[in-house]
């Protein structure tokens, strides 16, 4: 709105001048200072024409790559006119998307709280080598628990 002039230039204000104040500047001396980083790598090295060989990209088209985008929709369709009660998976659909965010919330408020997170990753932690010692350390372990994984498989496909 303003224009910011330190000097007036009207003729009869020519020796007017605002002076801002001063602060005083403070500079942290327990830190000494460093240079900045030069980051020495091997792509530096190399020639100008063979980085472009080295970038050089070729679009091919792959048929066994391609995603028929029609046949996908018409599959979806058909599972979904197979489905008999609709109301129900669309209320388990938004169940499911409930839960997931009533989880994010409680984990997010479980973070806000001092130490439980620490606890919390301690817990994780102790876990993790209960499980490594338990399931995955002895030959035997491991083939007990890749039945109890094939079991419940056999289970969940058996429904």
């Amino acid at each position: 709105m303003f224009p910011m002039t330190t000097a007036a230039t009207t003729p009869s204000m020519a020796s007017t001048a605002i002076r801002l104040p001063h602060f005083p500047t403070f500079r942290c001396t327990a830190l000494p200072n460093l240079p900045p980083p030069q980051f020495r790598t091997s792509f530096n090295r190399v020639s100008e024409s063979r980085r472009s060989a080295l970038f050089h990209v070729k679009a091919s088209e792959d048929a066994s790559s391609s995603i028929d985008t029609d046949e996908l929709f018409n599959d979806l369709k058909s599972k979904w006119d197979a489905v008999e009660n609709k109301p129900v998976v669309i209320i388990y659909g938004v169940g499911g998307a409930i839960a997931i965010w009533l989880t994010s919330v409680v984990i997010g408020a479980i973070n806000k709280v001092p130490l439980l997170p620490n606890i919390m990753e301690l817990v994780g932690v102790g876990y993790s080598g209960w499980f490594v010692y338990r399931y995955l350390l002895f030959e035997s372990s491991r083939k007990e628990l890749t039945t109890n994984i094939e079991s419940i498989k056999k289970k969940i496909t058996e429904v």
